[in-house]
């Protein structure tokens, strides 16, 4: 089976940034000298699994549309990770560890203290719901038909990147204290 692929979700407009005082969109927002979405960047690139990026000029109208766009542009790969893109904090390590439990017929789900994370791993199986997506709807009905038949493996995560996001200004602050306190 060939290996997944990572769909990084960036086509959102950012409204929540930017109206908690964000001058520029959260995935350019600064984090220790590096935009947000580099932070994510690199820890794909470091995970060495292919990838696609669904940026804002992919006509997109919301997370579904995004996900189908990203999953058709990777129609080839054994599976997909979908990863949005407001995640600095996000581990190498944990991004292989879903890919590794990946089956064709699961739908991988990592939790941080008992909260659902990104990203979810979706099995071959999972192609023609997920190119099939629309709208705003992401994958969450998926996941719950998946979980209905148990087709899902619940994976249990040290990484508090697979649910610490950036939606608002505050956020940029938090995870910066997070990583110097993470630091000492």
């Amino acid at each position: 089976m060939p290996a997944p692929a990572v769909i990084i979700l960036a086509a959102g407009k950012g409204e929540r940034f930017l109206a908690s005082g964000g001058n520029t969109h959260k995935l350019d927002a600064l984090l220790h000298g590096k935009p947000v979405l580099t932070h994510v960047l690199d820890a794909v690139q470091a995970a060495g699994l292919a990838w696609h990026l669904v940026r804002p000029d992919g006509g997109t109208r919301g997370m579904g549309d995004s996900i189908a766009l990203g999953v058709q542009a990777t129609r080839d790969a054994g599976g997909w990770l979908i990863l949005p893109a407001d995640l600095p904090l996000i581990q190498p390590t944990t991004l292989r560890r879903v890919a590794d439990a990946l089956r064709e017929d699961t739908v991988v789900i990592p939790h941080y203290q008992q909260r659902q994370g990104h990203p979810v791993g979706f099995g071959r199986k999972y192609f023609a719901a997920l190119a099939a997506l629309s709208g705003d709807v992401g994958a969450k009905t998926i996941v719950q038909q998946a979980r209905s038949c148990g087709a899902t493996l619940d994976l249990t995560s040290d990484d508090v990147g697979i649910v610490q996001d950036v939606d608002r200004v505050g956020d940029i602050h938090f995870i910066e204290k997070l990583r110097k306190i993470q630091a000492l």
